[in-house]
Order: C-alpha cells, then structure tokens, then sequence
C-alpha cells in the first residue's frame, strides 16, 4: 500500500518531444521502468519520486526558468559516462559547489537535468 503524505511533493511531470526516446534513455541510464497510458503518456514509479512523461514540443530547463530535479550518485563519473553512452548531452560539466560536485545535462529530448555527488573527505 503506498502512502502518500499531506502537503509533500508526490508526483512529476516532465514534457517529451518523443516518450519512446526518454524511456530508453532513463532505463539504460537509470534502470526505470514505464507503464503506458496510451500514446502520450508514460509513468514511472519507485524511482525516489513517481511521475511520467507527456507528448509536447516543449523543454524543461533551467534557462527558461524550469525547476531542476538533481540526481545523486556515489560514481558521478561513471553516471556522466552512461549519460553521455545512452545520447545523453553535458549541458554543465562537473563543478564544485558547496557541499558537494554536480553536472548539468539534457536527455534526448531536451530537459535539463542534474547530477550530484559528495566530495570525499
């Protein structure tokens, strides 16, 4: 039984130019899998937040005032890596900030993403 709790963050959207492209993408890279609601609509779930991808011609970033979901990874290397492999673009290369490391990158669709990790002590 899922529990959703009151006045949380529960749910997603992000905007797809094409869905097919971003579930390969998202499952190469990420492992995600999908469940269809019809041809204009893709869920997710169990992936630390549930949401979905929606056919439209429009992007999320930051540029055009987008929020920005940020990933972590304990390899943020090795993350870029299977980005880039799966047609993933580095929109940001690997930058200090305080607290951590973090590249920005786009999906095949255009949305802006991010990637963190901790610095090592």
């Amino acid at each position: 039984m899922t529990i959703h709790k009151h006045e949380k963050i529960n749910y997603v959207e992000f905007p797809a130019r094409d869905i097919e492209a971003a579930k390969v993408f998202f499952s190469t890279v990420f492992g995600w899998s999908f469940t269809d609601y019809g041809p204009e609509y893709t869920a997710f779930s169990n992936e630390g937040l549930d949401g979905g991808f929606y056919k439209a011609e429009l992007t999320s970033s930051t540029e055009n005032g987008s929020s920005l979901i940020v990933f972590y990874s304990s390899e943020i290397e090795n993350t870029q890596t299977k980005i880039e492999g799966a047609g993933g673009v580095i929109a940001r290369p690997i930058f200090l900030f305080p607290g951590g490391r973090r590249f920005h990158f786009n999906d095949p669709n255009g949305n802006e993403y991010a990637v963190w990790t901790d610095i090592a002590e």
